[in-house]
C-alpha cells in the first residue's frame, strides 16, 4: 500500500491554506496514494501559541470543513486522515482527527487525548480531553490507530491502539522548536520526538506515520515569539526501521510503501504481545506509585 504524508506551511490564510493541502492530495492521488495523512490542525496557523478567545471561531465552521474534506477524497479515491478544530458545544472543543473514506464517507474520528500546557503550547485553553477513547478506525486500507501530537510521548495510547488490531500508528502533529535554543537542545528535542515513536513501532510491531507541519509561525497575539516547525515527516517499519523520512525546512509529500504482512513476520520472530505480564501491571493505573 502505497501511502502520502502532507508536510506543509501555513499560507497565511485558512482559503490559501486548504487550496494548497487540496493540490498536493491530488497529486498523491495521482501517483498512487490509497491513504494520505495530513498534519495537526491543518487548516489554519498553530493558534495555541497564546490564549486568546476569538480562536474559538475557527471552530464554528466544523461541519462544513468535514463536507468540504469529505469531498476532496471522494474527488481523489483516498482514504484521508484529518485533524479539524471541533465545537461540540459554546465552551466545549476538541482536537479531532476525522477519517474519511474513499467515498467520502465518515469513517471515524479520533478526539485528542493528551491535552498540553506548556509555553508556546496552551492547548488546555482550546481542547477538552477526547472521550472516545482508543479506537482504531476500520478503513478500506486498513484499521488505522489514529492518534494526534502529544499523544505520540504516551506508550499506553500506542499500546492500546495496538491491542485492538491497529494494522498502523498514524500521528498528525505540530512541533518546533523556539529559535532562542541552542543547536544542541533542538537536536535532542527532535531526536528524542523521531525515537519515541520508532519505539511504539518495535513494541508493537506495526509500522508508524508521523506527519509534522513545517516553517516559522509568530505569535499573532505577541506573547511568544514563535515557533519554527521542523518538519521531519517520517514512515518506519514495525521494527522501527526508517522508511521515509522527509527533511526540517520544506514542504514535501513524502511516499512510502507500507507492507502490512511484515506485522505478522515481525510479531512472529518478537512476540512482545506474547510475554506481557498483565497480572503484574496494576500500577501502571495509579498517577505514581508512591
Amino acid at each position: 500500500m502505497k501511502v502520502a504524508l502532507i508536510q506543509q506551511k501555513y499560507y497565511g490564510s485558512k482559503e490559501a491554506t486548504i487550496q494548497a493541502t487540496s493540490l498536493m492530495i491530488k497529486e498523491a492521488s495521482s501517483n498512487g496514494a490509497a491513504l494520505v495523512v495530513l498534519q495537526e490542525l491543518h487548516q489554519n496557523e498553530y493558534f495555541c501559541q497564546s490564549e486568546d478567545t476569538a480562536f474559538f471561531d475557527y471552530a464554528a465552521n466544523f461541519e462544513a470543513d468535514v463536507a468540504f474534506w469529505s469531498e476532496v477524497a471522494k474527488a481523489n479515491d483516498v482514504v484521508l486522515v484529518t485533524s479539524l478544530f471541533e465545537r461540540r458545544a459554546a465552551g466545549l472543543y476538541h482536537n479531532t482527527a476525522v477519517v474519511f473514506e474513499r467515498d467520502g464517507s465518515v469513517a471515524g474520528k479520533y478526539r485528542k487525548m493528551h491535552i498540553p500546557d506548556d509555553p508556546g503550547f496552551y492547548e488546555k485553553f482550546y481542547f477538552t480531553p477526547g472521550d472516545l477513547g482508543f479506537e482504531p478506525i476500520d478503513t478500506s486500507v486498513g484499521r488505522l490507530g489514529v492518534l494526534v501530537c502529544w499523544d505520540q510521548w504516551y506508550p499506553e495510547a500506542a499500546r492500546l491502539m495496538s491491542l485492538k488490531g491497529a494494522d498502523i500508528l498514524i500521528y498528525p502533529t505540530a512541533i518546533g522548536w523556539f529559535d532562542a535554543d541552542s543547536t544542541e537542545e533542538k537536536e535532542r528535542q527532535k531526536e528524542a520526538w523521531i525515537t519515541i515513536q520508532r519505539s511504539h513501532a518495535i513494541a508493537n510491531g506495526i509500522p508508524v506515520l508521523s506527519c509534522n507541519r513545517v516553517g516559522f509561525e509568530p505569535d499573532s497575539c505577541g506573547a511568544m515569539a514563535g515557533i519554527r516547525f521542523w518538519g521531519n515527516s517520517f514512515v518506519c517499519g514495525a521494527q522501527g526501521e526508517l522508511i521515509a523520512h522527509a527533511n526540517h525546512q520544506n514542504e514535501e509529500i513524502l511516499y512510502a510503501e507500507i507492507e502490512h504482512s511484515r506485522t505478522k513476520a515481525v510479531r512472529d520472530i518478537w512476540p512482545f504481545l506474547r510475554d506481557r505480564r498483565i497480572d503484574a501491571y496494576d500500577n501502571l493505573l495509579k498517577r505514581y506509585c508512591d
